[in-house]
């Protein structure tokens, strides 16, 4: 099993990664962050990004669409890709992995399938 700071630095592994967090949505904090720009306050980005997985998962219940969980939220920006993956596991429910991808330099599938390991290693 992999701590969060070792989850951190595999996320930062993956090819084209700028910036990745470990969020709790039920309080928007980040739990841990690591990156490599200054232009990306990971901060800031996880706050935000707790608005979009409580607003996915509120639609998906007015929806009923019960027997469906999140794998990952993509937004796609011209320079950038957001990967936002809502953890499953047992322990580790109501924590979002946040991982932001120079779009020049990542392989989107690689990188989705890097965090669906990393999860499935993670202990928090």
């Amino acid at each position: 099993m992999s701590n969060m700071e070792t989850a951190l630095k595999e996320a930062m592994g993956i090819e084209g990664a700028v910036g990745v967090a470990l969020v709790d949505y039920s309080s928007g904090l980040a739990l841990g962050t690591l990156g490599t720009t200054k232009e990306l306050d990971l901060n800031v980005a996880a706050a935000g990004n707790t608005d979009v997985v409580r607003a996915k998962m509120r639609t998906m219940e007015m929806l009923n669409l019960h027997n469906e969980t999140i794998e990952d939220i993509l937004i796609s920006l011209t320079t950038q890709y957001h990967l936002i993956r809502p953890l499953t596991r047992h322990g580790s429910k109501g924590i979002f992995l946040y991982l932001a991808l120079d779009r020049q330099r990542a392989n989107l599938a690689l990188a989705r399938h890097r965090c669906r390991q990393i999860e499935e290693h993670l202990e928090i």
